[in-house]
């Protein structure tokens, strides 16, 4: 637990390192939320100015996805809305980079289809949505998690 009190090297290594935030209106409070995000300590082992425009993307949107999980239920799990046509959604089951400046996603179409969307990071729009669970029985698949656990283990490269 923190004091608050930060030692110089602290104060200067935690206005280095990147982070999220965002206001937004909860739909059914109508509370305002304030949302603030650092990146996890993994993904700061290798310096921004070292990482792929690819890699540097996929670390931001894994946070994006776990963020949007936490606001999650147990029938939903976190899926991904097309843009610029009738082409649907993706359930996602896991993601990665392919540096340095393609990303891809992994997942399943609403028929259960294997589904791969691969991306350059210069084109890169990700709707995230709610998407209901296919096993109803089963615990849901926060990926997001499981992506941000890998950043925490990530070894610098």
């Amino acid at each position: 637990m923190s004091n608050g009190i930060k030692t110089t090297a602290e104060a200067i290594e935690a206005a280095a390192l990147p982070e999220a935030y965002a206001v937004r209106v909860d739909s059914e409070s109508g509370a305002r939320v304030q949302e603030h995000q650092a990146m996890p300590a993994g993904a700061a082992k290798k310096p921004l100015e070292q990482k792929t425009p690819a890699e540097w993307a996929y670390e931001r949107i894994v946070l994006y996805i776990k963020n949007f999980e936490t606001d999650l239920d147990a029938e939903h799990e976190v899926g991904m809305g097309f843009t610029g046509g009738e082409v649907g959604t993706l359930k996602i089951q896991g993601m990665g980079y392919f540096a340095p400046d393609l990303i891809t996603f992994y997942g399943t179409d609403p028929n259960g289809a294997k589904t791969q969307l691969v991306q350059h990071v210069s084109q890169l729009n990700v709707m995230l949505v709610a998407a209901p669970k296919e096993d109803k029985a089963a615990e849901p698949n926060r990926i997001g998690f499981k992506l941000a656990e890998d950043l925490e283990e990530a070894p610098a490269s």
